[in-house]
């Protein structure tokens, strides 16, 4: 910067040669430069000033704009920040076929305690042990009086529970938002839908994490954040669960079972529209697993999934269609049924005597036993193997339960010719009444491979070919047979063509010592209608017996055909499927004509 002098020596000569005063030019010179300083100064403060002015009104304008956007969101806890992956709190809606609900969440609150921050911890202990009655007030004091910091209390509180703990106004008792599943329906379907409970968990958030049946096996879409809420949607109807649960139920008290099972299949998409198992539990307050003895004792245990018995002579079905299919006998081949049929030091006898021969038909409709061992003989053990496990019955079914893999056949160590003759009437093999309902469908609409599964389907799978049509078509009317004149006779029902097949095998010991005289595994297998097959339904019992008469009955036709019929009756049409009711002409009655 160059600096003007106050009194430059050139214009204080000239204003002494005119005889001014020098002393004015430096007050003047004085003066301008003051002026300049202010000048300079006024323009840097009013800078400053606007940049100042400028930072205010975006801070403020930033200010605004978050608050709007905080006004227009909805209200939202902050979360704590966390070491590690957050704890996924939702849980995806578990629907029946017509989106009911089966399975959801509902929002509820944890109770923990940071005793440090108590006035009266005793006094909150002994109140805590009111309203909780499975605590002990004495554990809880000494909890709240020692050196602890932190005590949970309880993992899920109902809203009354909450009430009555923030009555006691104790500053240390603290709630801890999450949720829990929920099951709306109570005990209906709970071995299809197993349960859940607690994974981790913190006291502002739990992961709900399945524990068996489809929350178990479906944990993974239930949970993911991804599917964004879509709920699971089921092949079962509730309606028809509950109505199936219901007989079954009165079915089971009335023959003095044990317990008991039944599966409602479609036998084209392979759906099971309902599935049962008594007893059964409440997945809202889930039992826990035996620890010791049977495990089939627990109300737990799935008896139409993993409970495998010998199913007697509904298997006799089998024989009889792989023979047809292999062009060795037709409906009408007679087959030798003199007996007893002698293998060694074993005989094989009929549950009566049938004369020395009966058509192929009869030996399903009278269930000869000798008849259907001879015709097994022809097929022999290498096809009855492949033709069987063709149906499903050499592995595990493949239904979307966690539980499913347990229920695997028991199969005979050697398939000997004495295995294939009493295999071929339902003894020396094992399996689940969902195996049962699986290769019937496949054998009854019209030969093809069905697969059970419980998610929703809208088309027939039409898997691989067992069976040639005509061959089907001719086993629906055998089993036809079986209810109009045969071992069923209690299973018909008005309107509906039901076809079926019995089965009573004597129950085995627990020790393997043999079998028991006085207790059975009783069951039906039908279809209906059987002129136009829809769906295939199982009913089976677990040491059923019917005393209404002077001596028990046990068999299935006294026990499982007339609860199956009940069953068909009640679910028939909640299925949609109309009574065919035959039309006749009016008796006694003219018609004329004005």
């Amino acid at each position: 910067m160059i600096r003007t002098p106050l009194r430059p020596l050139a214009r204080i000569l000239k204003a002494r040669e005119k005889g001014e005063n020098p002393d004015a030019i430096e007050a003047e010179n004085v003066r301008l430069r003051r002026e300049d300083v202010r000048d300079r100064s006024r323009l840097r403060a009013e800078g400053r000033l606007l940049v100042m002015g400028a930072a205010f009104a975006i801070a403020y304008g930033a200010i605004g704009v978050r608050m709007g956007a905080l006004a227009g969101s909805a209200p939202e806890e902050p979360q704590a920040a966390s070491i590690g992956s957050p704890i996924i709190g939702q849980r995806a809606d578990i629907t029946d076929r017509n989106g009911r609900i089966l399975a959801t969440n509902l929002e509820t609150h944890s109770l923990y305690a940071h005793p440090r921050d108590m006035v009266d911890p005793t006094r909150a202990a002994r109140e805590l042990a009111v309203i909780f009655p499975e605590l002990d007030a004495d554990d809880l004091i000494k909890d709240f009086t020692g050196s602890r910091k932190f005590v949970w209390i309880r993992r899920q509180l109902s809203p009354e529970q909450m009430q009555a703990v923030h009555d006691i106004g104790s500053p240390g008792l603290v709630f801890g938002p999450r949720e829990m599943r929920l099951y709306p329906n109570g005990a209906i379907a709970s071995h299809i839908l197993g349960g859940a409970s607690y994974g981790r968990e913190g006291v502002a958030s739990a992961e709900v994490i399945g524990v068996a049946g489809i929350e178990r096996k479906f944990d993974d879409y239930l949970r993911d954040p991804a599917n964004e809420g879509a709920p699971l949607e089921l092949s079962i109807d509730l309606t028809i669960q509950a109505a199936a649960e219901e007989v079954l139920a009165g079915g089971m008290s009335i023959m003095n079972a044990k317990g008991a099972a039944s599966v409602l299949m479609d036998l084209h998409t392979g759906e099971i529209i309902s599935m049962a198992s008594l007893p059964d539990f409440d997945p809202n307050d889930r039992p826990q697993v035996l620890l010791t003895g049977d495990q089939s004792d627990s109300p737990l245990f799935n008896r139409a999934v993993q409970g495998v018995y010998e199913l007697g002579s509904t298997f006799k079905i089998f024989a009889v269609a792989q023979s047809m299919e292999l062009g060795l006998i037709n409906p009408d081949t007679l087959i030798n049924t003199r007996g007893p049929l002698q293998w060694g030091k074993f005989r094989i006898r009929d549950f009566h005597d049938y004369g020395p021969q009966l058509s192929a038909t009869d030996v399903i409709v009278k269930s000869s036993n000798i008849g259907t061992a001879r015709i097994a003989m022809e097929i022999g053990a290498e096809r009855q193997q492949s033709f069987l496990r063709e149906l499903g019955f050499m592995e595990a079914t493949p239904v979307e339960l966690q539980e499913a893999p347990s229920g695997a056949p028991l199969l005979p160590r050697n398939w000997s010719e004495l295995s294939t003759m009493t295999i071929s009437y339902g003894h020396g093999l094992s399996s689940s009444p969902l195996h049962l309902a699986a290769a019937y469908s496949s054998i009854l609409n019209g030969g093809t491979r069905v697969y059970p599964t419980l998610l929703k389907r809208e088309t027939p799978q039409n898997g691989p070919r067992i069976i040639r049509s005509e061959i089907s078509a001719r086993s629906r009317s055998m089993l036809r047979q079986v209810v109009e004149r045969g071992t069923a006779s209690f299973g018909e029902v008005a309107g509906y063509e039901v076809g079926g097949k019995t089965g009573s095998a004597d129950k085995p010991k627990e020790n393997g010592g043999g079998y028991y005289k006085d207790k059975v595994i009783a069951t039906f297998a039908s279809v209906f209608p059987a002129n136009d097959p829809k769906y295939v339904l199982i009913v089976t019992f677990d040491e059923p017996s019917e005393n209404s008469g002077a001596r028990p009955r046990r068999t299935a036709g006294w026990t499982a055909v007339p609860v199956a019929a009940e069953m068909i009756r009640r679910v028939a049409p909640l299925l949609g499927l109309r009574p065919q009711v035959d039309t006749q002409e009016p008796i006694g009655v003219t018609l004329t004509s004005n």
